[in-house]
């Protein structure tokens, strides 16, 4: 594969939220992301990149009409339905796990050890739901496969 373009992973995500401009903030705030680009249109966010590590997410206002027709909506608009599921690796994820609960994340699966067995990993994680829904999984590998 060639390289890909400078301060870009090979795999990013965009998210869409009711009020990207709330989440952009609670991100930072609960998760540790960093604003690396925010694009504003009309009170609007239409691009936003926010970055963690390495990795980068896209948050943005949801819309309709936008790129043919398409419709992208927050889990908040759609009943709580949730169509992807973000997992992100961290350094300590009982302190991050504690910082997302004080930030009011509502956390759907507590931290605990996930052992796959010798031929696998071990990660420590916990699940959690964001201000408006979307549902984030932090990790750490506690041990890499043999």
């Amino acid at each position: 594969m060639k390289p890909t373009p400078r301060g870009w992973p090979r795999i990013s995500s965009a998210i869409y939220y009711k009020n990207a401009t709330k989440a952009i903030d609670w991100l930072c705030s609960a998760f540790g992301f960093e604003v690396r680009n925010k694009v504003e249109v009309g009170g609007l966010i239409r691009h936003s990149e926010l970055t963690f590590g390495e990795g980068v997410v896209m948050v943005c206002d949801e819309r309709s009409g936008a790129h043919e027709d398409r419709t992208w909506r927050s889990p908040q608009s759609v009943g709580g339905a949730n169509t992807q599921n973000m997992l992100v690796y961290v350094d300590d994820v009982v302190a991050h796990f504690e910082r997302a609960r004080a930030a009011g994340a509502r956390i759907v699966d507590e931290p605990s050890v996930h052992d796959y067995g010798e031929e696998h990993w071990t990660d420590r994680g916990y699940g959690c739901e964001d201000l408006e829904g979307h549902s984030w999984w932090f990790h750490q590998r506690l041990r890499d496969p043999k």
